[in-house]
């Protein structure tokens, strides 16, 4: 733990406040200190509407300490059914589109002629070759789910869940 001497009497866990990254430093959004360790940049803090720590000295200046303090949100865990701003937006086609670290693309739709004029616009926005648009999608039943606070990633999907509570119709294209 932090030699709480250093430490400004505002840096404590619960308290509110506002963060200005280093590349902007007259945008200041809200979060909340998350956990204070041993390190130099000993505060954790969440954003609003974010998963995962920023880690921050307590002198930095992009930091604003205010009045509020709270018990710590826990994040939701467990399966979800994703939104455009969890797939990174924007839609494609009016559908949620999402390319996956292995490449394989997921269209957040059960309906098969919404799901290919999605990838079709998809594929154009990224300037992927057209012809990749034209290969067969498949459908399958996904899990969405949260995943802890800090890990590789928001969320992990599972294709293999049809008849879990809280599985979604999708349609897939697997990378070649």
């Amino acid at each position: 733990m932090t030699d709480t001497t250093t430490l400004p009497a505002q840096a404590v866990v619960g308290r509110r406040v506002k963060f200005a990254y280093y590349r902007d430093q007259t945008t200041f959004l809200p979060g909340i200190i998350t956990s204070i360790t041993d390190d130099p940049a000993s505060l954790r803090v969440r954003l609003d509407g974010k998963r995962n720590n920023l880690a921050c000295r307590p002198d930095y200046e992009g930091i604003r300490y205010l009045d509020e303090v709270t018990p710590v949100p826990a994040l939701p865990m467990g399966a979800f059914t994703p939104t455009l701003q969890d797939f990174g937006g924007p839609a494609y086609a009016g559908v949620p589109v999402c390319q996956l670290d292995d490449e394989d693309i997921v269209i957040l739709t059960g309906n098969p002629d919404a799901a290919r004029a999605a990838l079709v616009a998809y594929c154009k926005a990224q300037d992927i070759d057209p012809e990749y648009a034209e290969d067969p999608l498949e459908t399958a039943w996904a899990l969405f789910e949260w995943q802890p606070e800090d890990a590789e990633s928001d969320w992990h999907v599972r294709f293999d869940a049809e008849g879990f509570d809280g599985a979604v119709q999708i349609h897939y294209l697997p990378a070649a």
